[in-house]
């Protein structure tokens, strides 16, 4: 099988360094990062109409860093202030310390999953029960997140603080690449408003996650690799396997 380039549909690595890099390399193709969706902040008129009171609450949930730009940001044009004893539970310690750009880390009640799991934060509330939790989440949230609260019958509140959208292409921009790799059911629903008129043909689409590949069968393309799989759990070791398995790029 001949592979010249492939698009992964994530930013850049920040370090210029990635496995995608090292599986290109070895099976000799040209591996590009742009991604199909972009994060934005809910407008004040956005997020009122929720319902949504931030005040009141006694602890506040984040899943991502991104909930926590887009939550002191809304709260500093709403003009309110974040109590000292509010306490934050994380779920990673990489979103824990992000909270040091808005807050004194130290003093304050922070609490985070050690394993960066949701449902591995729950020891942590479980301790806190008699606080009201708001969850910070965006507008495509996954319902595990409200499912683990739920089962554990934990008082909180969820509310979306900012949104995905289409991380729309320049018209000199051109699908030109052999395989496609996609990370979420958003990225499918950019590739189709970029373009509309898309005919997979013999380009590859790769996906990680059942929501992602659902997304991509829904909107009618074929799918030829998938992951999480009990043998790869990552979407670079999916593809290693592939190129091997298909032998990319071997006379």
């Amino acid at each position: 099988m001949k592979i010249k380039k492939i698009l992964v549909s994530q930013p850049a690595p920040a370090t210029g360094k990635s496995p995608y890099f090292d599986i290109a390399a070895k099976y000799g193709f040209q591996v590009e990062f742009r991604p199909f969706i972009k994060v934005e902040g809910l407008t004040l008129q956005e997020f009122r109409a929720q319902h949504v009171e931030v005040p009141g609450h006694t602890a506040i949930i984040f899943t991502a860093r991104h909930g926590i730009d887009h939550f002191f940001h809304l709260c500093e044009e709403m003009r309110i202030t974040i109590p000292e004893d509010m306490k934050y539970f994380c779920a990673s310690e990489t979103v824990a310390l992000y909270l040091q750009k808005y807050i004194q880390y130290r003093k304050r009640k922070v609490f985070f999953a050690p394993t960066g799991k949701f449902a591995d934060l729950l020891p942590a509330i479980k301790k806190h029960m008699d606080e009201k939790y708001l969850l910070v989440v965006s507008d495509v949230t996954k319902g595990n997140y409200t499912d683990v609260l739920d089962e554990n019958k934990v008082n909180y509140e969820k509310a979306a603080f900012y949104k995905t959208v289409s991380n729309d292409f320049g018209p000199d921009e051109k699908l030109d690449h052999d395989m496609l790799i996609f990370f979420s059911p958003e990225g499918i629903h950019s590739l189709k408003k970029n373009f509309p008129d898309y005919e997979q043909g013999e380009m590859l689409i790769a996906a990680f996650g059942a929501g992602t590949c659902k997304a991509v069968t829904d909107a009618g393309l074929r799918l030829d690799l998938s992951a999480p799989t009990p043998q790869n759990p990552s979407m670079t070791g999916a593809l290693e396997a592939f190129c091997r398995d298909n032998k990319v790029n071997k006379k």
